[in-house]
């Protein structure tokens, strides 16, 4: 299989997801604009990769390994789109056309680049949707910019699947690991206890983009959608 058919697939599922709610077959054909049998086929290819989960009639999930990929793509489409709305103006109208050419020669170092030259980012421009955060072995996109400020630009990478603390379900716990944005948000919820390392669980979601109410150190903490969304954590596979 072609990286570039891969790539292109488990982005697609990705984007066509909800909170890793599955996606059926007709879904991703009318994305694609391929054959349903043709993305039957290809969909059988990717679960025999380990890349998704599938059956027939139920549709279609991410594994972690096919999300990692598919994030990573998603990251580097978003970030692409940014630049060529940004920086090169090109017309709004072509540059989601022109992303999706160029997001699977763009190497992780240049990835890396071009977030700190857009200095980090949180949406693209046309529809709004969250770039994914990186994978560096950072707290924060302040210390991103120290580090790299110092010379030091090889720090590492994460392992694990960064969820956004908007994405946890009722009951969910994990690990706070990243936390987007400049110094004054960094401050606002390092004031908060919402430091790395520190576990979080969700105690409640409220409907309609409402607050999400965390227990933290056996405390309640209610944060709106926007500052959650900020959080990045690591979910424990039993929650």
């Amino acid at each position: 299989m072609p990286r570039k058919s891969i790539e292109d697939y488990l982005k697609t599922v990705y984007e066509l997801s909800q909170n890793g709610a599955t996606v059926s077959t007709t879904d991703i054909s009318r994305a694609l604009k391929v054959a349903p049998a043709s993305v039957t086929e290809m969909l059988k290819k990717l679960a025999d990769k380990g890349y998704i989960e599938y059956s027939p009639y139920h549709g279609t999930t991410l594994t972690g390994n096919g999300r990692r990929i598919a994030e990573k793509m998603a990251r580097k489409h978003r970030l692409l789109e940014r630049f060529l709305h940004d920086v090169l103006k090109i017309d709004s109208q072509k540059v989601h056309k022109e992303a999706c050419e160029m997001e699977h020669s763009l190497s992780d170092d240049a990835e890396e680049s071009l977030c700190r030259l857009l200095k980090h980012p949180e949406q693209c421009p046309d529809d709004g949707k969250e770039i994914p955060p990186c994978d560096l072995m950072i707290s924060s996109c302040e210390e991103c910019m120290q580090l790299h400020s110092q010379g030091l630009e090889e720090v590492g990478k994460h392992n694990q699947n960064l969820v956004a603390a908007t994405h946890l379900k009722e009951g969910q716990c994990g690990k706070i690991s990243f936390i987007r944005g400049g110094h004054n948000m960094l401050q606002r919820l390092l004031d908060m206890g919402l430091t790395p390392g520190t576990k979080i669980c969700v105690e409640r979601v409220a409907p309609l983009g409402g607050p999400v109410e965390l227990s933290v150190r056996n405390s309640k903490l209610v944060l709106g959608k926007g500052v959650a969304s900020k959080v990045f954590v690591d979910v424990e596979k039993n929650s």
